[in-house]
């Protein structure tokens, strides 16, 4: 490298920043320790910035943010695209030694306690992972289109998941499914997007009113709802993916037809269980889909069966993974975001309180530190998981509805510097960035107003602790780094 290239790097990186970015940036670090301050804050303490106290320690926390970002903007830029992988292989490293951590916190051993400081690696291997993802759909060849390409790119998503899923701590590994929004603007078809959100519903009908009986029929509402969905779904596909309309009429006309003339005979005949019908039904849609497929040889016949396939396969075992897989303290929570528990004295007392808490500051909030339910101690995790309750309490409507404008200022930002990068390795790095930041804001604030499952993800710059802090700023500034070395002239 030349003496004048080195001469020139600073201002040259200064004058490509993008201030926007770091202006925001601030400003949520403000917001959050304000609400850090609050959520921990105790009647009578005057000493907030006492190293004691955890309003302290989170300026400690954010000063090192600070000079991190700073640093990680001095470096070379391609350094981040060189050692991609090098960075990669020692996180997932880390992560698998971390499973066999001898330290438990709250059942899991996702931490790494040296002295007094503790670390989550989980929080660090996100930006790992986003870095290797680009490293590999930057190179030479890549297509989305190629099966070996994109196992590939899914595997490298999929090793860290298992290994925090390892460590005992399945919400920071269900994080990485974000990365998938990034794999869908780089070309990943859409049905897998629209498979996941399909068995996201057939979950929630099905077992939500798996109990509940049709009409005066010995048949199971969720069950009959999620195979009719089942069937209209794949109706739909084949006018979408195939463009026959004439077969998805005939298609939806057999099972409409036959589902209501089965269920008029059970309710005024002779009661039945319709799911046998809806079963056989099924089992006519796929076999017909096969037969197509054999005949006109076009292949996408033979996805949109497997898809009908695996929705019944998967709605059979939703149950089995419910009952059977996961732990207690997991199924009562689904229990309790289905409203087929309540338990406000056990796993529903955090949400509940937390929602308490944020009506309770109705418009403009009751203030700094005048929050009564967050000074009361009455919200579990309040200044870490449950953060956002305090910014309702204290700020109110106005004050939460600005800390989500200022993260979808971010992450649309996020997005248009993205797509102004001039390599595919920043444009997919970029877009691995927003779509973290947007998983976490979404189930983090979802997860305090009782619209998501409880699984314990920390909302960006606000909750409390260095890891996901320093995770945070790692994503953010690396990838600002690589943004100003764009134009950046090289010698």
């Amino acid at each position: 490298m030349s003496s004048n290239y080195t001469a020139d790097r600073q201002p040259g990186v200064l004058r490509s920043l993008d201030w926007w970015t770091i202006g925001i940036y601030l400003a949520l670090l403000i917001f959050g320790w304000v609400s850090v301050c609050g959520a921990s804050y105790t009647y009578g303490d005057t000493e907030i910035f006492s190293l004691s106290s955890r309003s302290g320690m989170q300026v400690v926390w954010i000063g090192t943010s600070i000079c991190l970002g700073f640093v990680l903007l001095m470096m070379d830029d391609r350094f981040y695209d060189t050692f991609a992988y090098v960075i990669y292989g020692l996180l997932v490293l880390l992560l698998f030694a971390t499973i066999f951590n001898p330290h438990s916190i709250k059942g899991s051993r996702s931490w790494l306690v040296l002295g007094p400081l503790r670390l989550q690696p989980a929080e660090f291997a996100k930006f790992a992972t986003a870095l290797a993802i680009a490293k590999f759909m930057s190179a030479y060849g890549f297509t989305m289109q190629n099966w070996k390409h994109f196992a590939g790119a899914c595997g490298i998503i999929f090793l860290p998941m298992l290994c925090i899923v390892g460590q005992r701590e399945t919400g920071s590994a269900l994080v990485y499914l974000s990365f998938f929004l990034m794999l869908y603007r780089e070309g990943m078809p859409g049905s897998f997007l629209f498979t996941g959100l399909a068995m996201v519903i057939y979950f929630v009908v099905g077992i939500k009113y798996e109990e509940v009986l049709l009409w005066d029929t010995p048949t199971s509402v969720g069950k009959f709802v999620v195979l009719l969905l089942v069937q209209i779904f794949t109706s739909a596909m084949v006018w979408v993916y195939v463009g026959d309309r004439p077969k998805t009429r005939l298609l939806l006309t057999y099972v409409l037809g036959l589902t209501g003339i089965a269920l008029l005979f059970s309710e005024y005949v002779i009661p039945f269980d319709i799911v046998w019908v809806q079963l056989v039904l099924s089992a006519g849609v796929i076999g017909y889909l096969v037969y197509n497929a054999m005949n006109t040889r076009f292949v996408h016949y033979y996805y949109i069966a497997l898809f009908a396939l695996g929705s019944i396969a998967f709605f059979y075992s939703a149950d089995y993974v419910l009952n059977d897989v996961m732990q207690p303290h997991q199924r009562v929570r689904i229990n309790v975001l289905l409203g087929l528990d309540e338990d406000l004295a056990g796993a529903g007392y955090n949400v509940h309180q937390s929602e308490i808490a944020i009506g309770s500051g109705g418009l403009q909030g009751k203030g700094f530190l005048n929050g009564t339910q967050t000074k009361l101690k009455f919200v579990p995790e309040q200044d870490t998981d449950f953060i956002f309750c305090t910014v309702g309490e204290e700020e109110g409507f106005l004050g939460s509805a600005s800390v989500l404008v200022l993260f979808l200022c971010l992450i649309l930002r996020l997005m248009y510097l993205a797509e102004r990068q001039p390599f595919k390795f920043g444009r997919v790095y970029g877009y691995c960035v927003a779509s973290i930041f947007l998983f976490h804001v979404f189930i983090n604030v979802g997860m305090v107003l009782g619209l998501t499952p409880v699984i314990g993800i920390p909302l960006p710059f606000f909750s409390y602790g260095g890891s996901s802090l320093w995770g945070f700023t790692l994503l953010l500034f690396i990838f600002l780094r690589i943004d100003a070395g764009r134009n950046l002239i090289r010698q």
